[in-house]
């Protein structure tokens, strides 16, 4: 896999090239995200394809909680851009691509039914309140 960039985010600032942005502050550090946030890392790939294997590896990670480990902070935890970088090119080496790429596909079918559910429950206490309140 080619290299990437990873930058702090400056608001208002935009990206031409594929990119996606990873929370830096909270205990959801790690999770990578479509839109930028205040706390947030970019990761700039080259192509689109990378961008999206990238993404999906960001929240392999975070879901396997391999950010948490170089959480700082006691009020509120952090991660630094070196910590962040580090933690990716960690998984970057260990990366096989057949395996990867079932693994992307799986986590794709996964991801939507969630938000399938979470659509279902969002619907699902609408519907009480109706009928409460009818």
């Amino acid at each position: 896999m080619q290299a990437f960039k990873i930058k702090t985010h400056q608001p208002g600032r935009k990206y031409t090239n594929p990119h996606f942005f990873i929370l830096n502050k909270g205990l959801n550090s790690g999770k990578p995200l479509e839109k930028p946030c205040p706390n947030c890392f970019v990761i700039i790939a080259p192509t689109k394809a990378k961008r999206e294997s990238l993404y999906y590896l960001c929240l392999s990670l975070k879901i396997g909680q391999f950010f948490t480990y170089y959480l700082k902070g006691s009020v509120i935890p952090f991660i630094g851009i070196s910590d962040a970088k580090k933690v990716i090119n960690t998984a970057l080496q260990n990366y096989e691509v057949k395996q990867w790429e079932m693994k992307v596909e799986k986590l794709k079918k996964i991801t939507a039914f969630e938000e399938n559910l979470k659509q279902q429950l969002s619907t699902i206490s609408k519907l009480k309140i109706a009928l409460l309140r009818s």
